[in-house]
This record gives structure tokens, sequence and C-alpha cells, in this order.
């Protein structure tokens, strides 16, 4: 893991640093700027200490009048930090950011970082965890911080969404099978509870797995066995089980479209993620993450302004994580100046207006024409998720007011997502 050093003269000129690293969870110890530094380690320096920083190091330069900055590390030089008091806040959140551990999550709230320090713990055992929490808000992230803060951590972490496979395959999938077990198998497949040996295995959206399924699952983690479709014999495993969903699994269990037993199986170490909206401070730091995530080499970093980080964290973010990707995204390309504005968010356009489908005569060039096809799945997808929406993401609801089963519904969503992956 990453090491965060600080030098005396950094942290007592700049003495909120070190406050603000520790509230987010990140340990940073003292360190003599004229001392090699450890390997791996990320150093914090003043900048009157440039003479005896690394590539890897980190310079706070006094502040000045001009526009706050970030200049990453480039052809061997240090990266440097100038801001300000009005845009002081921005600025720990990118320090903290530029200089977290790849593994840790993005948090900037205090209650974010205790729930680390307790997924932290939780990785030290082979104990099955159940991450829950809406859509976007960061699972998978956590499942693989789990992972790599685990004993298991050089071994394979694979992740397998239960939604966006065939229900007919799922089982080959994640069981193996063996050769000619079915048509098509012209050869054996190990499967990916095997390919996670040793490591963990992600079982996203959980709740969407097949029932008749369920039972072979809760064998596989019972008996630390799977066997593979069309073998005799069943093959022992070593691999630690992440599960992870967007609904209440209890809700699930006592409508009767989740096993009870598989239930309990699963929720040895439940972790309920909040939404976004529910984590004001972090929305500044997985903004601070996201931007330098999007910032290519050799840029500089584009800060947001005061008006534009409080136009961020008044949000609700419904689409969690993802929405505030997007808008980060669409804000970096479209902006006028050097910095992002509040008017270059575009947030109400994103969250409110939901798209509509219109067909105009002659709009459609020539080179592409619009086929019946491309209209009707279009159309389809758009009644989906009005129904979602009018329904508050209760499927079960949802399809009834689309008149289809849940079992249809849930196909549908995941042809939808196959095709906004494609």
């Amino acid at each position: 893991m990453t090491t965060i050093g600080i030098t005396a003269r950094a942290a007592q000129e700049n003495p909120a640093i070190s406050a603000w690293l520790a509230g987010v969870g990140i340990a940073a110890r003292t360190v003599i700027a004229e001392q090699p530094p450890v390997r791996g380690m990320i150093r914090i320096l003043a900048s009157d200490e440039i003479a005896h920083a690394t590539a890897r190091d980190l310079l706070i330069e006094t502040a000045d009048e001009g526009a706050p900055r970030l200049i990453p590390s480039l052809n061997g030089m240090p990266a440097r930090i100038n801001f300000g008091f009005e845009d002081m806040a921005f600025g720990l959140a990118l320090i903290a950011e530029y200089c977290r551990p790849a593994i840790r999550p993005a948090v900037g709230e205090p209650d974010s970082a205790i729930y680390l320090k307790l997924a932290e713990k939780v990785a030290g055992s082979d104990a099955t965890v159940l991450v829950l929490g809406e859509t976007g808000t960061g699972k998978e992230g956590i499942a693989r911080f789990i992972h790599a803060s685990s004993p298991r951590a050089t071994k394979p972490f694979v992740a397998v969404n239960c939604a966006a496979l065939p229900d007919t395959m799922l089982e080959a999938i994640l069981f193996g099978h063996a050769r000619g077990a079915f048509t098509g198998a012209a050869g054996a497949s190990d499967g990916l509870f095997r390919a996670a040996e040793g490591g963990t295995l992600l079982l996203d959206e959980i709740a969407e797995m097949p029932i008749a399924l369920q039972a072979k699952l809760l064998r596989a983690i019972q008996e630390r066995e799977v066997l593979p479709v069309g073998a005799t014999q069943p093959v022992k495993i070593d691999v630690r089980i992440i599960a992870a969903a967007n609904r209440e699994l209890a809700t699930e269990v006592a409508e009767g479209r989740f096993r009870a037993d598989l239930y309990w199986r699963l929720n040895v170490m439940p972790l309920a993620l909040k939404p976004l909206k529910a984590r004001r401070l972090d929305i500044r730091a997985i903004t601070a993450a996201l931007i330098l995530r999007h910032t290519r080499a050799g840029e500089s970093v584009a800060w947001p302004t005061a008006n534009a980080l409080d136009r961020l964290m008044a949000h609700d973010w419904p689409g969690n994580v993802r929405e505030l990707d997007n808008v980060i995204q669409r804000a970096l390309l479209l902006r006028i100046g050097d910095r992002i504005e509040a008017d270059d968010l575009a947030i109400e356009q994103i969250a409110d207006c939901a798209p509509t489908l219109s067909v105009v005569p002659n709009a459609v060039p020539a080179a592409a024409p619009l086929r019946l096809a491309e209209v009707a799945r279009d159309s389809e997808a758009e009644a989906i998720r009005a129904a979602l929406d009018a329904s508050g993401g209760k499927r079960l609801l949802a399809a009834a007011k689309l008149g289809i089963s849940e079992r249809t519904l849930r196909y549908r969503l995941a042809q939808m997502r196959e095709r906004q992956a494609a």
C-alpha cells in the first residue's frame, strides 16, 4: 500500500493538510526532505524543498493571487499545487486524491472513512460479504477494496454481473462445464468459480439470479465445491464470495424471489452503502478523483469554482456516482474557460429532462437510415424507463404496468445494458 509522508515545513505552512488526510482515513507520517523516500512513498513537501523532491512527490507552493492550479508530475519533475483560501476545500480534496492509494475508494465524509475502516477489518477474514446499495454507489469499488486489503490480494479478483448473463448459460459460466455437456460445448470450461481460485468472486446483482440456480450456489458456498455442468464429480474450490445487490434482499425473500437459506448464508457481514446524496462531503472528494482521472497527461487540472462546487453538493444525484461522472466529463469537454463554472455542469438537463424519441423525416442522414427495428427498440426502452420511474424503481410494479412478467422485464433490461455497453 502507498505510504504518505509530509515534511515538518509543509505541515507547518499548511496545517490543514494533515488534519484533512486524517479526517478521511489517510495516515501521513512526518518525513525529512533530505532523506531518500521509502520505496513507493508519496511525499508532500514545501515549495522551497524542491531540491530534494522526486517525481512522485507533491510540492505545496505559496498561494498567490492567480488562479488555483495543480500541475501533475511530468518529465521527472514533481507535481505542484497552488491555491488560495477560497479554493482551500477543493485543494485539500485534490491533495488527498493525488496521494490516495489506488485501491482505496475516494471519500470525504468522516463516516465514509469509518466505513472503509470496517471494510478493511472485514477484509482480514474470509467471511462472505453482502454489499447493498443503490445502482452507481460504488459497490464493486468496495468489493475490490476488500479484496486488495485481504490476504488474497495477490490472487484473482473476478466479477460477474448476474443480470447481464442469459439464465440458460449462467450455471455453466459460474461452475464450468464438461466437454459435450451441451450443444456447442466443444471443449471443457473451468467456470468463474475456478477462475477466481485462491482469490475473490464478486456476484453482482445477485438478486437477479434465477431461483433454481440459487440452490446450487448455496451448495457451492457451503461445501466449497462446484459441480460443472455435465460432470459427475465435484471440484473443490478456495474462493471468497462477495455478493452485491441494489435491492433489499430481505424483501426479495419475503416476496418469494430469493431463497431464505441463501440469504442467510450470504448475509454474514452486510455492508450498506448510502446513496451519494447522503454523503455530501464525498461528492467533493469523488469530483476531485474524477477530474484527475479524466485529465490527460501533460494537461493542467481544471478546478471547479466555489459556485460550481456548491451546485454539485446541492444536487440529489439520483444516478449516484455514475451520474456525477457523466456531469464531470461533460463539464471538462464543454467548459469555455480554464475553470469549471456552475453553468458548465448542466446538471438539471441531465437529471430532469427525460430523453424523448422523435422521428423527423429528412432529419436522419442518408448514410444512416432509420430502421423500424431501431425505432421499436428505442420506444420499448423509453416505455421501460418510464414504468420504472413511475414505480420508484420496483421491477415487479413496473412489469405489471407494462403487462409483462418480471422475468421478461429483467431480460429486457439486460438487453438494454448490453446495447449501452456495445
